[in-house]
């Protein structure tokens, strides 16, 4: 008798967008939590859209990848919209011409970041010296109450970080490197209590502005998907609070770290640095630390995709002092108990797999008795033999298609740098010139059996190329495509009708 799924819940047809945060249009330099967003899902909801799909939400340090945050439930400063601050005396204009002067189509963290630190700062301290209710109906005590769990060792270790001039943890005066004695001495000399109150401050503002995209969202029929990278960043307050939980040598460096073997694309493999989780501890502890995770998260998203769903059955071990990922071997995840564990405690989560790459039978089997939609890739389907999974003839109900992800090219960039094979497979299975080939592949993920079909904004706007938003290995240049107010504007004007037309034709509306 086959085992019933623990979770099962994608039963509707159904088409999305994707797009981070940051990519979207502001006047502040970065995409935000303000009104450009309101209109960004206006626009979601005016093409028959009802998902958006974005990046992790963290606070980003250096690389600026949202794969690597400072805080696996924290968010983002650079996200905040001040402006919506000014009408309260928070905010000063002058503190936010700056940011105005930033340029609309790209993202220059390096900037963002010396102008969002220090105002920050500056509008905690302001609160700090006046408080005030900001918002009746939510708050900061009420905030600090329900994220009792996180928070107050999120607030210390960016103090702390800021005091030691931003050196990693495990580089810090030993006795604020372990996070229990931190927790019951005085903060150093150049650091204060006050300090601790901002940092809490500013991430109420945060997820203040948030809540309020989420209560927008719900109004336009639009449901959220978020993002969770399966590891979280060595130099991370996690980590630091959590040690027991990761597989860490005395001084706080990784024993081993995550990656993946060599393969067709990397002789060396990929040495992603992320220390690993000591599973018996999170098991001993009842998996409270990710049931955590997966409360805070589904207070913000509606949805979520798992990343590296793959690493649950089996990760790739790589020694901590390894240059490369070649002398790594495979070890055994915590499978089906952890999701147990989640099903338990969150019984109404709503979980994409991303199981993407090399996936074995026993990752399959782990998909299929968690019952959560996997993935496919249209980029991924061409150039090969009839048997490819990411092919539309063999796709499946419970599965999310996309014409490409975050890490992909944007569809005319992958199709003009293809193969000739690739293309000829591409224009003879979808019989197709290959001349609108971004438009062809959104056709396709509309048609497609799978009943969740996200689109990447870029894909919507016909861009090439040099709007692709990652690509991975590349150390520089990553997470700083941006859509413009008038790109947004010409896609409303020229494809919203026949974006609606798709939606019901193939049964998305």
């Amino acid at each position: 008798m086959l085992q019933k799924p623990l979770f099962n819940w994608l039963n509707d047809r159904s088409v999305g967008c994707l797009a981070h945060v940051s990519a979207l249009p502001s006047r502040h330099g970065i995409g935000n939590l303000g009104n450009s967003t309101k209109a960004f899902l206006d626009l979601l909801s005016d093409c028959g859209m009802s998902s958006w799909q974005i990046c992790p939400i963290g606070p980003t340090g250096y690389g600026d990848s949202p794969y690597s945050s400072f805080s696996a439930f924290a968010g983002n400063p650079y996200f905040i919209d001040w402006q919506d601050f000014v009408s309260i005396g928070l905010v000063q204009l002058s503190e936010i011409e700056p940011l105005a002067r930033l340029p609309a189509n790209r993202t220059r963290y390096a900037d963002i970041h010396q102008i969002v630190t220090p105002l920050a700062q500056k509008v905690g301290r302001r609160w700090l010296d006046n408080p005030k209710e900001i918002d009746t109906s939510y708050s900061f005590q009420k905030f600090c109450a329900d994220s009792a769990y996180w928070l107050e060792d999120y607030a210390r270790f960016r103090v702390l970080k800021s005091a030691f001039n931003d050196a990693n943890w495990t580089e810090w005066p030993t006795i604020y490197r372990n996070s229990k004695s931190a927790r019951g001495r005085k903060l150093p000399p150049q650091a204060s209590q006050d300090q601790l109150e901002i940092e809490k401050f500013i991430q109420y503002l945060f997820y203040l502005q948030w809540r309020n995209i989420q209560d927008y969202a719900r109004g336009r029929g639009i449901k959220i998907i978020g993002d969770l990278p399966i590891f979280v960043a060595q130099d991370s307050a996690d980590v630091w609070a959590h040690p027991k939980l990761f597989s860490l040598k005395k001084d706080g460096s990784p024993k081993v770290v995550a990656g993946v073997p060599p393969d067709f694309f990397s002789e060396d493999g990929q040495h992603w640095g992320n220390p690993l989780y000591d599973w018996k501890n999170h098991k001993s502890e009842g998996y409270r630390w990710w049931i955590e995770r997966m409360r805070t998260s589904f207070k913000c998203f509606d949805r979520i995709r798992l990343d590296h769903f793959r690493g649950f059955e089996a990760y790739w071990e790589i020694p901590g002092d390894a240059e490369n990922a070649r002398n790594g071997k495979w070890v055994k995840g915590p499978g089906i108990d952890l999701f147990k564990a989640i099903h338990e405690a969150v019984p109404e989560a709503r979980i994409i797999a991303e199981d993407l790459g090399v996936i074995t039978k026993e990752v399959i089997e782990l998909r299929d008795q968690s019952g959560f939609p996997g993935m496919a890739i249209l980029q991924f389907a061409f150039g090969g033999s009839s048997d490819n999974v990411h092919l539309p003839h063999n796709l499946v109900p419970n599965q999310v298609v996309y014409p490409g992800s975050h890490d992909n090219d944007t569809t005319l960039g992958w199709y003009r740098t293809a193969p000739d094979h690739t293309k000829d497979h591409f224009r003879r299975y979808l019989r197709v010139n290959g001349k609108e080939a971004g438009w062809d592949l959104i056709r396709t993920a509309y048609a497609a059996p799978s009943k969740l079909a996200i689109i990447p904004l870029q894909d919507l706007l016909s861009l090439g190329g040099s709007a692709r938003f990652n690509t991975p290995g590349a150390a520089l240049g990553n997470w700083q495509w941006r859509a413009t107010t008038q790109q947004l504007q010409t896609l409303h004007k020229q494809s919203q009708k026949y974006l609606r037309d798709l939606a019901k034709l193939y049964d998305r509306a």
